[in-house]
């Protein structure tokens, strides 16, 4: 069995969306300054990186990260080579049986600079948020900071996915992940009032 990272590397630097919070980081005690030990503080937006949209990200009342269905983030998955497409449409998902693989994830960039937020990336067309939860799909993802536009003011892909209890995934990096199924493994800090999660992202290639 091969295990794929497929998140982003956290530290000082990280791109974050416009206006949001970056990434800091200090030490609270140092060995060098004669400490038992060392430990760092960390502070950052729960957006930072690749990360997991809890339903309150776009709903007052949704769903907090802990409070995100765990039987999502956990198991057989797609990925689909999704580049040169804008927006992402709902032909995607042919082929794919949601009863076996309801898990999906789409590659829509060549590469990613993790310093650098990228200005125009592809968005899921609100025709592929009604078809995956019309079709019962858990969990939809992308290595795009957002699965709306970047200027998106209603946020319709946001909205459609929780409205249908579908879990979504942003900033996963799948440059050197070939299109095919694996195990997904992506799971959220369990914080009880923050509205998402950043997450360490794993596919499992060969598990049987």
């Amino acid at each position: 069995m091969r295990i794929i990272d497929i998140s982003q590397p956290v530290g000082e630097g990280i791109a974050v969306w416009p206006g949001d919070r970056e990434f800091a980081q200090e030490w609270t005690m140092r060995m060098a300054a004669g400490d038992t030990v060392n430990v760092a503080a960390i502070a950052l937006s729960v957006h930072t990186g690749t990360h997991m949209d809890g339903f309150r990200h776009v709903t007052p009342a949704g769903a907090t990260a802990a409070e995100l269905p765990l039987q999502a983030c956990v198991g057989p998955v797609r990925v689909v080579d999704a580049r040169d497409r804008q927006p992402l449409g709902p032909e995607l998902l042919d082929g794919i049986d949601p009863a076996r693989t309801p898990r999906v994830l789409f590659r829509t960039r060549e590469t990613i600079e993790e310093g650098s937020f990228p200005r125009d990336f592809a968005w899921f067309d609100p025709e592929l948020a009604r078809r995956l939860v019309r079709e019962g799909f858990r969990l939809a993802g992308t290595d795009a900071p957002s699965i709306d536009p970047v200027h998106s003011q209603d946020l319709p892909a946001h909205h459609l996915l929780v409205e249908g209890g579908v879990v979504n995934i942003e900033n996963v990096v799948l440059t050197d992940v070939a299109p095919g199924d694996y195990i997904l493994v992506a799971l959220p800090l369990k914080l009880t009032a923050a509205d998402s999660s950043t997450v360490r992202a794993v596919l499992l290639d060969g598990w049987e």
